[in-house]
């Protein structure tokens, strides 16, 4: 059975391109007959509040994307998080932020900062020296991870030149996400992860993680990014793009008729509930490119 997930995070409320990521992960599911979990990622306790879980529920609800079951809080999984990171090669970091900075090397490609391996071979007697708090990184090693994303085909990534060893627990004890999700989409039975094309770079360290710890490896599908006419991608930030502001403009048949014209399942952005777009969805109908959003702003 295909099973897949929508895992939004509880740091406020959800926004358009939330709504376009959901609303694909869905049909996806549904146009298999699969089974679609919700997963509420409320990681990090500084910024996840009880009443963007409330409204996420709600809003979901209110557009139709109804789940048939949902999945414990990542809050309450410490103790799996901690089972997962014992088995794997870890080692304190103790660099700062300012210091990463100074350390890491740009990839050549993208300018994406690479941990240089600062702490990576600390002896005992130098790691006694420090006062900080460290985070812990995983040592990965010179290997190139390879993966068909559904939307943008073959990727490839060699995970010492181009991704670094990362980190998997912060140094304030939080389990960092790369590992949580892991575990999360592992235990819940994932078979397919749907989710924005910004998380594409995460994908080849998962798929490290999934395999060091003996866990099935999901089929993911990387959507494109819901952008302004400035080209910048949409977030939480745009309130004119929020739920709160939405439902008070619209009905929900219009937004999922406007998404679903976005992402080319109709030809028109006619009102339509997400259930009659079952029968015409195809991943073969996604594209690639940014999706500019102007008739709502």
């Amino acid at each position: 059975m295909t099973i897949g997930r929508f895992a939004p995070s509880p740091s406020g409320r959800m926004h358009l391109g939330n709504l376009f990521t959901a609303l694909l992960a869905w049909l996806s599911v549904r146009a298999k007959g699969g089974k679609m979990l919700l997963r509420i990622e409320d990681l990090d306790p500084d910024r996840s509040k009880q009443e963007y879980i409330d409204a996420l529920r709600d809003d979901l609800s209110w557009l139709g994307l109804w789940w048939d079951e949902e999945m414990p809080l990542q809050s309450t999984r410490s103790e799996r998080y901690a089972e997962a990171f014992d088995r794997l090669p870890t080692y304190p970091c103790y660099c700062s932020r300012s210091e990463l900075h100074v350390a890491s090397a740009p990839h050549m490609s993208d300018g994406k900062l690479i941990y240089a391996g600062t702490c990576r071979d600390l002896s005992e007697e130098e790691r006694k020296t420090k006062t900080r708090n460290p985070a812990w990184r995983v040592r990965v090693p010179d290997r190139t991870i390879t993966f068909t994303d559904g939307v943008f085909g073959l990727q490839r990534e060699n995970l010492a030149e181009e991704c670094g060893d990362f980190i998997v627990r912060r140094s304030d004890g939080v389990y960092a996400y790369q590992l949580a999700v892991v575990c999360d989409d592992a235990d819940g039975g994932l078979t397919e992860v749907v989710r924005g094309c910004d998380l594409m770079d995460s994908t080849p360290r998962q798929i490290w993680l999934y395999e060091t710890l003996g866990l099935p490896v999901p089929q993911f599908y990387h959507v494109p990014l819901l952008v302004a006419p400035d080209g910048k991608r949409l977030s939480k930030r745009e309130k004119s793009l929020d739920m709160s502001h939405l439902r008070g403009r619209f009905q929900p048949e219009t937004l999922i008729g406007y998404l679903a014209c976005l992402a080319g399942l109709i030809a028109k952005p006619v009102p339509v509930k997400a259930a009659e777009l079952i029968e015409v969805f195809s991943w073969n109908k996604i594209g690639k490119e940014p999706i500019t959003v102007k008739t709502l702003l």
